[in-house]
């Protein structure tokens, strides 16, 4: 058993296997403040996991926050650069309401963003590194996808007003046909003029299955062009792995393009999410572009590891007398594999080990 692999927790683990995943495809590390100006999110709320912000005021009379997300304070100390990309990922704290306990905790979360001259190569590449990422923290995950420019342009050609639209997108969120039906009738739109956006809410599968629906739903050369745009990014990801479904509906305020969800089994809410992020962008005065997405760790806390065997590979016993020097390089010797290794004076009753020495003059013998 490695000490290593002791002494860290699930979420410590994945860390590590994160930052290193994405370095090699050439991430920076990004670091920041523990603190931002409190308007920064009181002006994009809906954005947050969690519109509970912890506050204080700073000496020079500013209204601050802990941080409680992590992509907002990277657009805002980013320069905009439409022409460049920058690539960062992140491993930081954050400061909001868990989902596990309701209260306030210090979060450790990981991601990444990409920012700039965004192409699909760009999202895909993002795209694949969320699936690597629920790899990283469990063999059995999925990977929900979505695309907001497709869900927003076929309400446009259904005739949605402004009004009936957030009402119909919570009955997309919920495949609720019946009442999506309701709302398009009320406004006038014929069954006929709303089934494209009635086989879109019922989409769900593959993303051989998805394009093939998509491709369907009208015949004119711009929505074929739409169709292929998707198709460059979603036909480079593993089938078994990714779901198409349009229900995964963020908010389009701040999201452009699209959209994901990542889940693993065991855990019964998201434990990865991001998007395409252009009017977020916009909404704080940039003009490139940008995708990435988020991993909350607390979430992992649900996974229940078994408890290990032993408290320690190897007790090493040892007399009040016995040198220190050759007593230490014993213990050195026998954690050089990576073991556990525990000296001690006397064995604990309820001590879990797999084996017991005692350290004599001839050296560690097994007893």
């Amino acid at each position: 058993m490695n000490s290593d692999t002791l002494r860290l927790r699930r979420e410590e683990q994945a860390i590590f296997r994160l930052r290193a995943l994405y370095e090699t495809y050439g991430y920076a590390q990004y670091k920041m403040s523990k603190f931002e100006e409190y308007d920064l999110y009181a002006h994009n709320k809906s954005f947050l996991v969690s519109d509970n912000v912890i506050t204080f005021t700073d000496t020079d009379g500013k209204l601050m926050a802990l941080k409680p997300d992590v992509t907002l304070s990277i657009v805002k100390n980013t320069k905009d650069q439409p022409d460049a990309l920058r690539k960062v990922y992140y491993n930081e704290n954050v400061y909001r309401v868990s989902g596990s306990t309701r209260s306030f905790r210090e979060i450790m979360q990981c991601g990444l963003e990409c920012i700039g001259a965004v192409d699909a190569y760009c999202t895909a590449e993002v795209l694949s590194l969320a699936l690597g990422s629920l790899a990283c923290v469990s063999p059995d995950h999925i990977l929900d996808v979505s695309h907001l420019g497709i869900l927003s342009e076929v309400l446009d050609r259904v005739g949605v007003s402004p009004e009936g639209r957030q009402t119909l997108l919570a009955h997309i969120r919920q495949k609720d046909r019946h009442d999506a039906e309701a709302v398009c009738a009320a406004e006038g739109i014929s069954p006929e003029r709303a089934e494209p956006l009635m086989r879109l809410m019922a989409l769900s599968g593959t993303p051989r299955r998805a394009l093939a629906v998509l491709s369907a739903l009208y015949s004119d050369e711009a929505w074929r062009e739409r169709v292929r745009e998707a198709e460059r990014i979603l036909c480079v990801l593993p089938e078994e792995r990714v779901r198409v479904d349009f229900s995964v509906v963020s908010d389009m305020d701040y999201y452009s393009g699209i959209v994901f969800q990542g889940f693993v089994n065991g855990i019964p809410t998201a434990v990865l999410s991001g998007g395409q992020y252009d009017r977020l962008m916009e909404r704080m005065g940039h003009t490139s572009h940008a995708v990435g997405f988020a991993v909350y760790l607390d979430a992992l806390e649900a996974l229940t590891d078994a408890p290990p065997a032993y408290d320690a590979d190897t007790v090493l016993l040892y007399d009040a007398d016995a040198p220190t020097d050759r007593l230490l390089a014993a213990v050195q010797a026998l954690a050089r594999d990576g073991s556990t290794v525990l000296a001690l004076r006397s064995l604990p009753a309820k001590l879990r080990c797999r084996r017991v020495l005692r350290f004599t003059e001839e050296g560690a013998k097994e007893i």
